[in-house]
């Protein structure tokens, strides 16, 4: 119920009940608490028992806590056979290749066949893949010669 007080929380809430309800009261304040949060949850399994009971026998496995939006959708997707066949369907999918594969398109490069991690035939002396662009390397040319423009205000 109390999940997230701390330690040094409670004891500023016990001090701050002695010195409001004083030691003498302090117990029966307790105990007419306790009475009250006891009926209330009377209240609520007496409401859940009625709620069940209209329901009748086809919502015998209706659990409250699935009215919750968040428990409601965890549990249909875990039942869904169709997200299944996705996630199958997912895990082929090299999203990072296919990515690459439309940027050298795009670039009008040709797309390379997938090299094994080791330096060898597709490579530069880098080790970067042959036709891609060394972007460490300073570029001649009209790209290198401009200048972006001076901002006086970011300064």
């Amino acid at each position: 119920m109390f999940t997230d007080i701390g330690a040094l929380e409670l004891v500023t809430l016990v001090v701050l009940a002695v010195l409001v309800f004083g030691p003498d009261k302090l117990p029966k304040v307790i105990q007419d608490v306790s009475r009250f949060i006891r009926k209330i949850r009377e209240f609520s399994d007496s409401a859940k028992s009625d709620i069940r009971s209209e329901l009748g026998p086809e919502f015998k496995d209706f659990e409250f806590e699935d009215l919750n939006p968040k428990t409601f959708l965890r549990k249909q997707l875990e039942n869904n056979e169709d997200l299944k066949e996705l996630k199958d369907l997912r895990s082929t999918f090299d999203l990072k290749k296919e990515m690459n594969e439309v940027a050298d398109a795009v670039h009008g490069r040709e797309t390379l066949p997938a090299v094994n991690g080791s330096a060898g035939a597709g490579t530069t002396a880098n080790g970067s893949p042959a036709g891609t662009p060394d972007l460490l390397k300073k570029q001649d040319g009209p790209a290198a010669a401009e200048r972006p423009p001076y901002d006086s205000d970011a300064t």
